[in-house]
């Protein structure tokens, strides 16, 4: 500044000085007296000089005051190039996004973080405040709107709302935003600075623990957070509880907070169990006990009691949590299941030896009469009432006998739930059924239809099976329609570890929805048919089950019968 300064001033004394000898040089012309002249001269020469410093102190002057002017614009440019290099720094340690919003122009302006935390490029970002309150969720826009211009008219200076902002690939974040209002003198609104904080992750926390709170709270079991640090071999003493465990133990919070947490106060509380509920404590092992705890009101009730360890991020022990639920009923019922049991057991033992008895005990006096009917049959009676005596009494007999044999079959079934397999052609198995009803095969001369292509064996009991498929073929000739022609089909087909054999006839078939429950029961008959003693299914079923297998039915009156056997086909 004062080189330029000096420049000035020198040139303009140059300038002044030949200006004033060339003025001189002129008026020589027409004054004459040199005295005079020389006078003139330095008397200019004087003032020219006298001028020049004068002009040197304004423009000193002036410089002092520009130079000052110019320190303070640097000192101004440097401070805020200062605070955008920390406003930049603030930015992007907290992943803020910054929004300007010129509120009388509608212009608003944002940072990077517009890109960085929401995805959005620069030609993405509109540059007005519609922009802005179209990306805002619709539940969320008109209440947040609401309150920002509710704001902007009290002219308070700091605002802040929660709300979700909609992401370049339409997801949505929560965010936290605050502003900071700017006025004129008047008072008048003109500009609104903000940062938008993401806190999506914080909401979605807040409301995993609320969900959690609500599963604690509203648990039916019995749940409480003690200290990590148990102490004279005690349960670690009480800082939390839910509501049910005040309810199953009948305590307050301040008569336990602070507290072991003792279940084992019953004089029937097992110590076994609890030596091992403090082993785990002190192993901080996780560990699930039962025991029989009291009351507030000293009452017994059966508790199943667990002690989970909590790890804090440093894998330090922090707390326990014990979850306890009140299983009085589930060990009454327990008790009354074994009783049950026990005399299920035993009632089955005393109907095993009835029968046994009934089965044996009676063959020898069902034999003797059986004998001496035959007996009476080589004797002439004369009397015409004594011969119907003797005729019914030996239907009777015959038929006592018929239902010994048949609770014999029953039991030898029943007594044998471990059967030996083997694995069997089933097309020998029906040769076999065939040849023991060739003589109604022969009478009928039913079509029968045999598919073995897709199972040819089957790992099973023999004598079952053959015992089975006499039973259903049996059935089927005996109840065959009378207006056409009877036909069955037996095919078999594998299915996973399964055989599964289908045996279906065009008979007179069973009214299912009255007699679906009695198909397969002892002595059910659903025809009026002489010989029908309603046997033959209950021993087929007993069979199959004893086998492992299972049997279905479908049948439609006056169509037919089809029965689904199905077998586990393993070794």
């Amino acid at each position: 500044m004062k080189s330029k300064t000096n420049q000035v001033i020198i040139i303009y004394i140059v300038i002044s000085m030949f200006v004033a000898i060339v003025s001189h040089k002129l008026l020589a012309q027409y004054i004459s007296d040199s005295n005079h002249q020389f006078y003139i001269f330095t008397k200019d020469i004087l003032f020219i000089f006298l001028t020049g410093i004068i002009f040197k102190l304004i423009l000193s002057k002036n410089d002092n005051r520009n130079i000052s002017i110019f320190k303070k614009l640097k000192n101004t440019n440097d401070e805020i190039k200062e605070s955008n290099e920390k406003y930049d720094i603030v930015a992007k340690a907290t992943s803020d996004t910054i929004w300007d919003w010129k509120i009388q122009e509608d212009s608003f302006s944002w940072n990077k973080g517009i890109e960085n935390v929401f995805g959005y490029t620069e030609n993405e970002v509109g540059n007005s405040s519609k922009w802005w309150f179209d990306k805002i969720h619709p539940e969320d826009s008109i209440k947040m709107s609401i309150r920002l211009y509710s704001f902007i008219e009290q002219k308070t200076e700091n605002w802040q709302d929660q709300y979700r902002f909609k992401c370049a690939n339409n997801s949505y974040k929560y965010v936290l935003d605050r502003g900071f209002l700017l006025k004129d003198e008047n008072g008048k609104a003109i500009r609104m600075i903000g940062a938008i904080q993401d806190i999506t992750k914080q909401k979605e926390e807040e409301q995993r623990l609320k969900l959690l709170e609500t599963v604690f709270t509203q648990s039916k079991d019995s749940i409480i957070i003690t200290e990590a640090n148990s102490f004279d071999g005690k349960i670690p003493n009480v800082i939390y509880a839910n509501p049910a465990f005040f309810s199953m133990s009948g305590y307050e919070f301040e008569e336990i907070s602070g507290r072991s947490a003792d279940p084992f106060n019953s004089p029937n509380s097992d110590r076994n169990e609890l030596e091992k509920l403090l082993s785990s404590i002190k192993n901080k092992q996780e560990c699930l006990i039962e025991t029989i705890s009291l009351n507030k009101k000293r009452e017994e009730y059966w508790v199943r009691f667990s002690m989970i360890p909590i790890y804090n991020s440093e894998n330090e022990l922090s707390h326990w949590i014990s979850i306890q639920r009140d299983i009085t009923d589930e060990k009454k019922q327990e008790k009354e299941k074994e009783q049950l049991i026990r005399e299920l057991t035993q009632n089955n033992k005393d109907l095993k030896q009835f029968s046994y008895i009934t089965s044996h005990n009676l063959r020898a006096p069902l034999s003797n009469l059986t004998g001496l009917l035959n007996l009476l049959e080589d004797i002439p009676v004369e009397n015409q009432e004594l011969k119907e005596i003797l005729n019914g009494f030996n239907k009777s007999t015959h038929l006592l006998n018929d239902t010994i044999n048949d609770l014999v079959k029953v039991i030898i079934i029943k007594d044998n739930p471990s059967i030996q397999k083997e694995a069997v052609l089933i097309k020998e198995i029906f040769e076999n059924v065939f040849s023991q009803l060739n003589f109604q095969i022969e009478l009928y001369k039913p079509i029968i239809k045999l598919n073995f292509e897709k199972v040819s064996i089957i790992n099973i009991n023999k004598a079952y099976i053959e015992s089975i498929l006499l039973n259903l073929l049996t059935n089927a000739i005996k109840y065959k329609s009378e207006s056409r022609k009877l036909k069955i089909t037996i095919t078999t087909r594998e299915i996973d570890n399964t055989v599964v054999l289908i045996f279906t006839d065009n008979g007179i078939g069973i009214d299912l929805e009255r007699n679906k429950d009695k198909v397969f029961g002892l002595y059910q008959r659903f025809h009026n048919y002489p010989d029908s003693k309603g046997l033959g299914l209950y021993l087929v079923k007993s069979q199959v089950e004893t086998m492992g297998g299972t049997i279905e039915i479908e049948s439609e009156v006056n169509k037919g019968t089809t029965f689904t056997l199905t077998f586990k086909n393993k070794q």
